[in-house]
């Protein structure tokens, strides 16, 4: 219940406030008058529980994408069989939600070339390959703590911070075998270590991912955040460090080599990153159309690859790597922005950003929301954030987006890579060992904040 409480306050405030109809920020869209008329309560209400279900995943082993989705598809429904009374037609229903499906479509096709390029490198042994060397390499517990640390940090803006996260988890679940203390204390700093990496990259986390394709920052704006996300890995990390033993684990041995074509996977895996920005920052191009291109070259590998493969070689074929993508995650986006869209349709994400952002100010609702972003996830966090588009600077979007990237390391359950590695570590990862640790981590979040305003205010 704990993980609903920002959306309860804020729609309890908004219920409370008695707005008028006020005009949506994309002109040709009319918002639904009275937020405490029983229809529009119903659709909060709605998206509520089904909030819940996804909170219960790991209890109940139902898909985080099928309550959102059935939720996005009740609350519009409502809307609509609501619009006549307020003057809302067919044609303004369909253009919001055309709207949503602009935004979504091009965040599905970023996300789902991105996917690919990971399942592929997966499939070839990249990060296996790099598991291995890392076991092997003889380091003693603070070594392996700090050094899977340090790459989740830099690997987690290149890949996402979950791919990362169960990389280096891998690691220490290795390595640490028989110590579950240290396995504990490393797994915290590897999700603080991932989330604060994305945080400065457009690719290192879906929330930066959102803020770059809606405009309101420039690709290289994002690299601002460096040092801001440093602190905030360095200062909870350096603390930790001191819980972790200087004894050297068993010797371990491992040898996994790359398969055929796993470098030039890379290599065009870098070409799309740069197809991806240079397509936004020369041509003016979306950079899911990078993507996409960088994803036939994929195809056109892949296509090679099959067509000279040895006999004692693995079959590649690229159509089984889409298969691969974490179709389930993509849905999810689906429920969350749809239905968010609806409930900013309605009018309660315009009280809301009246409330936070103009009687409390856009630093106090930007903290907020990354406290926020700990309880109920970062996506629909940020997505409400831009769907209610405040009138900020700058300066105040990258704090948003730091907030937003590093908040949910604040606990175990606040980031994909939190809960990625609850699941894998057998028990040695739990909410309850994470939560011991959750005021050191609100050290970095505080020392990325106030970095922050240092150098970039």
């Amino acid at each position: 219940m704990t993980r609903l409480l920002y959306m309860v306050v804020t729609a309890g405030v908004a219920v409370l406030l008695p707005l008028e109809a006020t005009a949506s920020t994309e002109g040709h869209q009319k918002v639904l008058e009275g937020l405490s008329d029983p229809r529009a309560i119903f659709c909060l209400v709605v998206f509520f529980f089904a909030y819940l279900f996804v909170i219960a995943e790991e209890k109940t082993h139902l898909r985080k994408s099928k309550p959102v989705m059935l939720a996005a598809g009740i609350i519009w429904v409502t809307i609509a069989a609501a619009a006549p009374e307020y003057g809302i037609d067919h044609e303004q229903l369909r253009s919001a939600i055309t709207h949503d499906l602009q935004e979504y479509g091009s965040l599905l096709l970023f996300l789902m070339a991105a996917m690919t390029y990971i399942s592929a490198m997966e499939h070839l042994n990249v990060f296996d390959a790099l598991r291995a060397r890392l076991v092997g390499m003889g380091l003693n517990y603070r070594q392996v703590f700090w050094a899977t640390s340090i790459i989740a940090f830099f690997l987690s803006p290149m890949a996402d911070n979950l791919t990362t996260a169960l990389v280096m988890g891998a690691v220490v679940m290795a390595v640490g075998a028989d110590s579950p203390r240290f396995v504990a204390v490393a797994m915290i700093n590897i999700v603080s270590a991932a989330n604060a990496g994305g945080a400065f990259s457009p690719f290192g986390d879906i929330t930066t991912l959102m803020v770059w394709q809606s405009g309101h920052l420039e690709f290289f704006d994002f690299f601002t955040l460096f040092i801001p996300s440093v602190a905030t890995f360095l200062v909870p990390a350096v603390i930790m460090s001191f819980a972790v033993p200087t004894e050297h684990p068993p010797a371990l041995e491992e040898q996994v080599s790359m398969r055929r074509g796993a470098r030039r996977v890379i290599v065009l895996f870098l070409l799309t990153i740069v197809m991806a920005v240079s397509f936004e920052q020369f041509l003016g191009v979306p950079p899911f159309m990078g993507m996409m291109t960088g994803l036939s070259l994929l195809m056109f590998l892949a296509y090679y690859l099959r067509m000279t493969r040895r006999q004692e070689e693995i079959e590649y074929e690229i159509f089984s790597r889409i298969q691969a993508v974490e179709w389930d995650t993509l849905l999810f986006f689906f429920g969350v922005m749809f239905s968010v869209g609806g409930l900013g349709f309605i009018g309660y994400l315009s009280a809301a950003s009246t409330v936070m952002y103009g009687d409390w100010g856009a630093t106090t609702a930007n903290i907020i929301m990354g406290f926020s972003s700990a309880i109920v996830d970062n996506i629909p966090i940020m997505f409400s954030v831009l769907t209610m588009k405040p009138d900020m600077s700058n300066f105040q979007w990258l704090l948003v987006t730091l907030t937003c990237g590093i908040g949910g390391s604040l606990l175990s359950v606040g980031s994909a890579a939190g809960v990625a590695l609850m699941g894998s570590s057998k028990g040695r990862y739990t909410f309850t060992s994470h939560l011991r640790w959750t005021p050191v981590i609100a050290l970095g979040y505080a020392a990325g904040i106030g970095t922050h305003f240092l150098i970039n205010g």
